[in-house]
């Protein structure tokens, strides 16, 4: 009974902590949808996308990709690259969550966007599970749902309209580096010209799936190369 009771506690304040991020999640979901009806997915595609992958970069790039006709290959590759980071935040939830089963550590690592870790990591250890559910599953009922009405809403719109949101999808990575930018400094600016840098090099003989991952992994292999230097020249 006091498991259930603390079970039923947890998740119900992880749900609370959740709302904030489910809201910031509606514009961003209603997007996708609208792009990936102009893509040309069907309803269930792009439901499930967001239902299976729930990443929203990394299904904004896929998108992308889709639209160029890129191998499938290149873009799951494209977005394990993409999301490598992910391996990081559920190493670290899972040093400072409280003992759990691999099953449930699985599951709520599954829940484990940026926002959903930011919110989890600021609690004060050991994180329950539930808790940790509980901010996931809010925030993903979120983005599944109005991914779907976001895929009607595009439907009612002029057809100008429509064939514009194209443009959308480049607002929106500018409107999700611009945040990085003003919290992480000019470092994350610095890793974005390198990566387009290196993307317009390789693109003259990769095909675009190739050339993304290909120039994120060279933009921040130099990056830590010149980090690592300066700080030995700092040390000296």
């Amino acid at each position: 009974m006091t498991y259930k009771k603390s079970w039923s506690e947890e998740s119900r304040a992880g749900a609370v902590q959740g709302v904030p991020i489910a809201f910031g999640y509606m514009p961003v979901a209603l997007t996708f949808g609208l792009i990936a009806a102009t893509t040309g997915l069907t309803f269930i595609e792009a439901v499930m996308m967001s239902i299976v992958v729930f990443a929203g970069a990394a299904q904004y790039m896929a998108l992308t990709m889709i639209a160029l006709q890129s191998s499938a290959a290149e873009i799951v590759f494209s977005t394990f690259v993409v999301n490598l980071r992910h391996v990081l935040m559920s190493a670290s939830i899972k040093e400072r969550a409280d003992h759990s089963s691999k099953t449930m550590r699985a599951l709520y690592g599954f829940f484990l966007t940026d926002e959903v870790f930011a919110v989890a990591s600021v609690k004060e250890a050991p994180i329950k599970a539930p808790y940790i559910l509980g901010v996931g599953v809010v925030a993903y009922s979120s983005w599944v749902v109005f991914t779907g009405v976001g895929f009607y809403a595009g439907a009612i719109l002029p057809d100008v309209m429509q064939e514009s949101m194209g443009i959308a999808l480049y607002a929106l990575f500018i409107a999700l580096l611009i945040p990085s930018v003003k919290s992480q400094g000019a470092s994350v600016m610095v890793l974005a010209v390198l990566g387009g840098g290196f993307h317009l090099i390789l693109q003259q003989w990769l095909s675009t799936g190739w050339a993304i991952m290909g120039a994120t992994i060279l933009a921040v292999c130099v990056y830590e190369g010149i980090d690592q230097m300066r700080r030995v020249s700092n040390d000296k």
